[in-house]
């Protein structure tokens, strides 16, 4: 490859690791905000368990923790603070008496559905200008993204 390539190379990662960098920083303080409009007490890493919920309940916990790529011990420990602020329950997985389901409670649904009404009312107005084949672009870019674990801690 020529030098002239590699220095183009370098530049487009440089640019993109600064926009991953910045994108996931504005992630996390959106999170934060996000939870405690859930509930005061939510932690803002719990938020991202309660989107997963909605659309995939009820799920095991150790699918969960496989999900989100975290032990069990963490999973554990995160649906123990959303089933005591009444958010989520645990109930006996029919197909492993050993196992149990976790689902959202109604209260749960109720303060998720109604706070992530508000969240994709945000987007639908920060993006207006967008032409709606760029969000569809975005969207499948970022999938594509997040199927590489870009979290893993790998240098």
């Amino acid at each position: 490859m020529s030098e002239a390539t590699d220095s183009a190379r370098d530049l487009t990662t440089d640019a993109l690791e600064r926009e991953i960098t910045v994108l996931l920083r504005r992630a996390r303080a959106a999170s934060g905000e996000l939870a405690r409009a859930v509930h005061p007490e939510l932690e803002s890493s719990a938020y991202g368990l309660l989107v997963r919920l909605a659309e995939a309940e009820p799920e095991r916990a150790t699918d969960l923790a496989a999900y989100f790529g975290v032990g069990k011990a963490t999973m554990s420990r995160q649906l123990r603070a959303l089933e005591d602020l009444g958010l989520v329950a645990r109930e006996p997985d029919p197909a492993d008496g050993r196992a149990f389901l976790v689902r959202l409670t109604d209260e749960g649904r109720e303060r998720f559905s109604r706070v992530r009404s508000a969240r994709r009312e945000r987007y639908l107005r920060q993006l207006t200008a967008w032409d709606r084949t760029e969000v569809a672009e975005l969207a499948r870019l970022l999938h594509k993204l997040n199927d590489l674990q870009l979290g893993d801690s790998q240098p």
